[in-house]
């Protein structure tokens, strides 16, 4: 064989290997053919509403801006306000400090913060794909610390585990 005919070989090659990767995403996702575009609706925050769940204030937008960013992050899908092809939408449901071990005197000696999300996803490519879900999560910290101190880092480990939650539960199929 001449070195030219070897490399239109392998000039075909890889042309066919990167055609056949097009729906492919290193982080796991399985978009549709012809998925473009996603739409994250303002999640509403209705954990007040709930006998025993707390209103946090601000909570609503963060959590809606933490399902942005990862979609952004792990897709290559473009961010829409309006028509996309993908659309979350949902509710805050629950948002509780609850106790969780006492000591000998049966005071609290961990409490829990737990966040409930339902979360309604439209998939207009593959209609088979859309669902209406809840997604949970905690984050426990000593009784003797108040929730304002560590409710940051919380809210950030709660919603990195519900929001890969809902992109596994849409785009990979976990």
């Amino acid at each position: 064989m001449t070195l030219n005919f070897k490399k239109i070989i392998l000039t075909i090659s890889i042309m066919f290997f990167i055609n056949g990767c097009g729906n492919y995403s290193f982080t796991g996702a399985s978009i549709p053919e012809g998925t473009e575009s996603f739409q994250v609706n303002l999640f509403d925050n209705n954990a007040g509403n709930n006998t025993g769940s707390i209103f946090e204030p601000g909570l609503d937008r963060d959590f809606t801006i933490a399902l942005q960013n990862i979609l952004e992050n792990q897709t290559n899908l473009q961010m829409v306000q309006s028509n996309g092809d993908l659309l979350y939408e949902g509710e805050i449901v629950e948002y509780r400090v609850s106790p969780m071990t006492a000591t000998s005197d049966l005071n609290a000696a961990q409490n829990r913060l737990s966040i409930s999300v339902n979360v309604s996803f439209q998939n207009f490519k593959k209609e088979d794909d859309s669902f209406e879900r809840r997604f949970s999560f905690y984050f426990d910290f000593p009784a003797e610390q108040q929730l304002i101190s560590i409710k940051s880092e919380a809210h950030e480990i709660i919603f990195e585990r519900i929001t890969q939650d809902i992109f596994n539960a849409s785009l990979a199929k976990w």
